[in-house]
């Protein structure tokens, strides 16, 4: 990849941890200046002391007052914006359908999929004042497959695959390009969450459920969060350029959820 995306102005939510602070770095390693947010403010604390030329606010993307601020306070520092990484998300419940409690399922679109438009629908002035860039929603393989016992987190994610082939078709003549990056079973502390709710609630253990993880994946191994973190780096970048409006898949083949 050539060096297109030296200097370029990044923003990264939940970008302290995990996928997002792996988006970050490599933005970083890139030479561009990047600005994270997240909820978890010894997150923040932690990533700002490894990674000095990082900025960092704690911002809820669900509340519309805290991504205002948010980004009232990046168009007071860099006026423009290239890129936007919606990478803010939540698991939500591992429920039966009627066990799902209505609160859960609101959670769950609220920062899911409320969070990723309020934080566009912000972006896209300082975007449009950069003569363009990238807004890249990260999704999940759970956007293109049905996920039984997840009904909120599915849901929220096919509504992201909507978004971004509307805001692509919308903000296109702007020259803004939108695509999402569907990540399959992430190495992390998140997916072993998720595998011990799931193993419990399927009665078997987290290594069982482990390998039933594994198995859906033609390549039959995880996806790192620098996987990701590559993907999108190149759909931001020039060699990118042409590409909008897609939901691409990092997950070694996904066959199944279930």
């Amino acid at each position: 990849m050539s060096n297109s995306l030296q200097g370029r102005r990044v923003l990264v939510t939940a970008g302290a941890q995990g996928i997002g602070l792996a988006i970050a770095r490599r933005f970083l390693d890139a030479g561009a200046e990047v600005h994270v947010c997240d909820v978890d403010e010894r997150a923040c604390e932690a990533a700002l002391a490894a990674h000095p030329r990082l900025s960092a606010s704690v911002t809820d993307v669900s509340s519309e007052a805290q991504v205002l601020a948010m980004f009232g306070e990046l168009a007071g520092r860099w006026g423009k914006l290239d890129a936007l990484i919606n990478n803010a998300g939540v698991s939500g419940p591992t429920n039966r359908l009627e066990d799902t409690e209505l609160g859960a399922w609101q959670r769950t679109l609220d920062v899911n999929l409320t969070g990723t438009f309020l934080c566009a629908r912000s972006a896209v002035p300082l975007l449009r004042a950069a003569g363009g860039g990238s807004i890249v929603n990260i999704s999940s393989v759970a956007g293109r497959l049905g996920f039984s016992l997840r009904t909120p987190y599915s849901a929220s994610k096919f509504g992201l695959a909507g978004l971004t082939q509307t805001w692509a078709m919308e903000l296109g003549p702007s020259n803004i390009r939108v695509n999402s990056v569907l990540p399959g079973v992430v190495a992390g502390d998140r997916v072993e969450r998720i595998i011990a709710a799931r193993a419990s609630a399927g009665g078997v253990s987290n290594d069982a459920m482990r390998e039933q993880l594994v198995e859906k994946v033609s390549l039959r191994r995880m996806t790192q969060p620098e996987d990701v973190a590559n993907q999108v780096a190149f759909l931001c970048s020039d060699e990118g350029a042409l590409i909008s409006g897609q939901s691409i898949s990092v997950c070694g083949n996904v066959e199944y959820l279930g």
